[in-house]
């Protein structure tokens, strides 16, 4: 009974929010583009848009910090800038600037000077998925430090922790136990804060993604920027620690010689190897969450796409097809939320496994 509470309330609010999706993606000529509406929903910009209410927009602007060899730094809000853009796709702003692309776009801002439009130097504006990555960040401190307090508090044979505190502690564990412990063995004290911190981070950072409205609603994981950070951090990790060993089995392998000398077959392969395994970590993530997300929001567009063909064939398909994306799309939205676990936990078995294989000893 209280699944099918759960699956009734997802439903409803599903289904609340499709007029407020189906006026906002309908184009001029009220085609869908689902090009448009894909990229709108999962690439970042400069403001928060939450919905539309009586076809006005509700957005939370943001503040956007940039540079221009021209004219210096400027400190502007999103909302000095036009919502919607012109003829030219730009959206004018105070000072001769500009943002290019449509309102939920990041676009590129660029300077009117002597009549061309030339973009700016350095642009480190807090963009929709900077403050989602911050929100991360405190959402990680919180779960991590309240335990800690905790524990600082108490000693080792003093009954549990309950409530939430008594959840991160399950939650720790079975991360170090099962993933980091099994792997790394005596040498997981060392490596745990990190590969801990690249869980819980990716963790929330995907439940947060798959959330459709704030503090949720920026797919930071299925940005590759975010992604290549995190497999760099593995790599640096990987590479400074590795012994002598994993060094010696990359430029000189316990192969035949002829595989080594003269031409170095193994050694090329191998050393390819040691860039291929961070970019491994990187698309795996970045790809596995954008994907989810097109998946699901293309079941949504589905339905109007159908109506939007006009007649009573458009209408008959629009009332199959309906039910059928309404309840693929729930089903993806359960889905979701189990990806958002597992590819965290793949992001930290592989960093681990990586980590453990630069200490690899002579057998």
């Amino acid at each position: 009974m209280k699944h099918k509470k759960i699956i009734f309330f997802l439903l409803a609010s599903f289904l609340m929010t499709l007029p407020a999706v189906a006026a906002e993606e309908e184009s001029e000529e009220g085609k869908i583009s689902l090009k448009e509406i894909l990229f709108g929903h999962v690439q970042d910009s400069y403001q928060w848009h939450v919905t539309d209410i009586n076809e006005h927009p509700v957005v939370i602007n943001l503040p956007m910090i940039f540079y221009s060899q021209n004219s210096g730094f400027h400190v502007m809000c999103s909302s000095q800038f036009e919502h919607e853009p012109n003829a030219d796709l730009l959206r004018e702003g105070p000072d001769g600037f500009y943002i290019k692309g449509a309102e939920d776009e990041k676009g590129e801002i660029v300077e009117m000077v002597n009549g061309k439009l030339e973009p700016v130097c350095l642009d480190i504006s807090i963009t929709k998925q900077v403050m989602v990555l911050f929100i991360d960040a405190i959402l990680l401190l919180i779960c991590i430090l309240v335990p800690a307090r905790w524990c600082k508090k108490h000693k080792v044979d003093d009954p549990a922790p309950r409530g939430f505190t008594g959840m991160m502690h399950m939650f720790v564990m079975s991360v170090y136990n099962d993933l980091i412990k099994s792997t790394l063995g005596e040498k997981a004290d060392k490596y745990a804060p990190y590969l801990l911190t690249c869980f819980f981070f990716i963790f929330f950072a995907n439940l947060m993604g798959v959330m459709p409205f704030p503090p949720g609603g920026g797919n930071i994981t299925g940005n590759i920027a975010v992604t290549a950070a995190l497999a760099l951090m593995t790599f640096l990790i990987t590479n400074c620690t590795g012994n002598s060993h994993y060094w010696k089995e990359i430029f000189w392998p316990d192969v035949p010689t002829w595989l080594k000398c003269p031409v170095p077959l193994m050694p090329v392969i191998e050393l390819f190897g040691v860039f291929i395994k961070p970019i491994v970590l990187m698309v795996r993530l970045f790809a596995n969450m954008l994907a989810g997300h097109a998946i699901a929001i293309s079941l949504s567009c589905m339905i109007f796409i159908m109506f939007a063909l006009g007649g009573w064939m458009g209408n008959l398909l629009g009332g199959i097809i309906t039910p059928v994306s309404v309840a693929m799309s729930i089903f993806m939205m359960f889905l979701e939320l189990l990806v958002c676990y597992i590819q965290a936990m793949v992001f930290t078995l592989l960093s681990a496994i990586y980590i453990n294989m630069s200490h690899a000893t002579h057998e």
